[in-house]
């Protein structure tokens, strides 16, 4: 079969992927009675709640962009949150943003990369370049309204892309505190040989251009052999001094590939596989938006816990992609 068209399918697949999902796991969640809370804490979204999101509430998620919250001592940074491919964080987000909000952060999110495509909702699709400068421009406006020095930065996929090369290549690293990514896309994606193979063949050139025309470049500059990801790490396969990164990962990813492709060099890094912790968590690429496990790492990452922090096994995300 050739490359383009699998490049094609690969595509068409994502930006239905949610539909799939919840084919598979509505009926499932509806039946899982929400945990009682106290009134005053907002409640963790499940993933029916993102399904509808999705496509009700694309920019508007519990918990995120209270313009009126100012950092306590205990969390001076605000935390900022990006979705991944395809996907808004209205339905990325739902899990993560009222948990963040209940331990006292300030939280915000921000959708980006969208094209003509996205009908409102299919984020990830433009140029990273300038999704990299949207953020930039995100991360100033939490700044100017929380009077805040740095931000925390979490990312999902291309949303832990994005803020690397923000932090490599325009500056940004001295205005970030932490970085989690999870199952990001930084070092580029070989989609399991399919990319390699058209390199071979000499089809990339040809699906590069295609997704320039057809308004989703941002998908095709997350392959390993892009232009995007080699200029990326022009300057050598280390991060940019200053942060405090924290990377995610799965066995079971199919999307960015190989799974330890996403982990990361430099000072101040700490890569965490999954299974290591939590052997019988089959969490996917997608999964981790809900992965108790992957949340517990992320906060324990925000508190600047420990690196060989062991989460409770429990609550395992969706086994997806």
């Amino acid at each position: 079969m050739p490359v383009t068209m699998l490049s094609a399918r690969t595509f068409r697949a994502g930006l239905t992927s949610a539909a799939v999902c919840a084919a598979t796991v509505l009926t499932v969640s509806l039946a899982v009675p929400a945990q009682a809370e106290e009134a005053s804490a907002l409640r963790e979204g499940s993933v029916a709640e993102a399904l509808w999101n999705y496509v009700s509430s694309p920019d508007a998620v519990p918990g995120a962009n209270d313009w009126a919250c100012k950092p306590s001592a205990e969390h001076p940074e605000p935390v900022v949150m990006l979705p991944g491919t395809f996907f808004n964080f209205g339905a990325n987000f739902v899990k993560a943003a009222p948990r963040l909000k209940n331990a006292g952060y300030c939280v915000y999110a921000v959708n980006y990369g969208f094209t003509s495509l996205s009908l409102g909702r299919v984020g990830g699709l433009g140029s990273n370049r300038a999704s990299a400068a949207q953020l930039g421009t995100f991360v100033d406006k939490v700044l100017a309204s929380t009077g805040a020095h740095k931000v925390d930065i979490i990312g999902h996929s291309l949303g832990g892309s994005v803020p690397m090369w923000w932090m490599k290549k325009m500056d940004g690293a001295r205005k970030v505190d932490k970085y989690v990514g999870w199952a990001p896309s930084s070092h580029g994606t070989s989609l399991n040989g399919i990319v390699d193979l058209g390199e071979k063949l000499n089809l990339m050139g040809f699906v590069t251009h295609l997704s320039n025309v057809a308004q989703f470049p941002g998908v095709i500059e997350q392959t390993n052999t892009s232009e995007y990801t080699r200029e990326m790490w022009a300057d050598g396969d280390t991060v940019a001094t200053g942060p405090h990164y924290t990377v995610v990962m799965t066995r079971y990813d199919t999307v960015v590939t190989p799974y330890t492709s996403q982990a990361l060099k430099g000072e101040n890094v700490n890569n965490m596989v999954l299974q290591d912790a939590c052997p019988t968590d089959r969490a996917g690429h997608m999964g981790l938006f809900n992965d108790d496990p992957t949340l517990q790492i992320t906060m324990n990452a925000l508190a600047d816990g420990p690196k060989d922090f062991k989460p409770k096994c429990h609550g395992f995300g969706l086994q997806l992609l």
